[in-house]
């Protein structure tokens, strides 16, 4: 059986004082599941998992056999327990290109453990953290996929950036070109960005530094 279900099921022969409110008990319920299917299926069409439950307590006809909904709830289950699997081998797999990246000639290391060399040396001012820059760039994976590039120069401000960018980026003068290796902890992180970078995912970018301003 599902987590979930298990979860809703302990929930609801949990004992329940005679005098205790019912519409708050299951206002207090529907929280509880909400919170726990917010974490697990973050993607969850509402109103489906409404009529559902509403179909399942009524006793109402079903909309799918049992055979589809065991696969479903099984498919689930399966993805749910290969989740830290594939978290740690990221991780690892993150963890062996960062000390790849560290150990080539020519790199230096900025707070928050983004590597950086120079490409082309600028003489221009830095920006500043609350400052916007104009900057040509392109990104790629560690394995060299690209996965964003400008097509032509375009304006950031600092704040909106990954944190791998702000560290940087006030760190290069004007007309500088730098190789940027930024850990996913500086980038998106254990959670990735939807479906274009996954989890733990280190990210190169060679980055253009056009122009600074307030």
């Amino acid at each position: 059986m599902s987590r979930c279900l298990l979860f809703v099921f302990f929930l609801l022969i949990a004992p329940v004082h005679a005098q205790e409110n019912q519409h708050d008990l299951a206002y207090s319920l529907g929280v509880k599941l909400g919170q726990r299917l917010r974490e697990e299926v973050p993607d969850l069409q509402l109103q489906a998992l409404l009529d559902g439950l509403r179909q399942a307590y009524r006793g109402e006809p079903l909309q799918l056999d049992a055979k589809r909904m065991e696969q479903l709830l099984a498919d689930h289950e399966a993805k749910l327990a290969a989740a830290p699997a594939d978290d740690e081998q990221a991780v690892q797999a993150e963890t062996r290109f960062m000390v790849n990246e560290k150990a080539k000639a020519g790199i230096h290391q900025l707070p928050g453990g983004v590597l950086y060399s120079e490409l082309v040396q600028g003489q221009g001012k830095k920006p500043t953290a609350t400052g916007r820059v104009r900057v040509k760039y392109v990104g790629r994976f560690a394995d060299g996929g690209v996965f964003d590039e400008s097509t032509q120069p375009v304006w950031f401000k600092l704040d909106s950036v990954i944190a791998g960018w702000r560290i940087a980026l006030q760190e290069m003068p004007v007309g500088s070109k730098w190789r940027l290796v930024v850990p996913s902890a500086q980038a998106y992180g254990a959670e990735g960005a939807g479906d274009l970078i996954p989890p733990y995912s280190p990210l190169v970018f060679e980055l253009e530094l056009l122009e600074a301003a307030d």
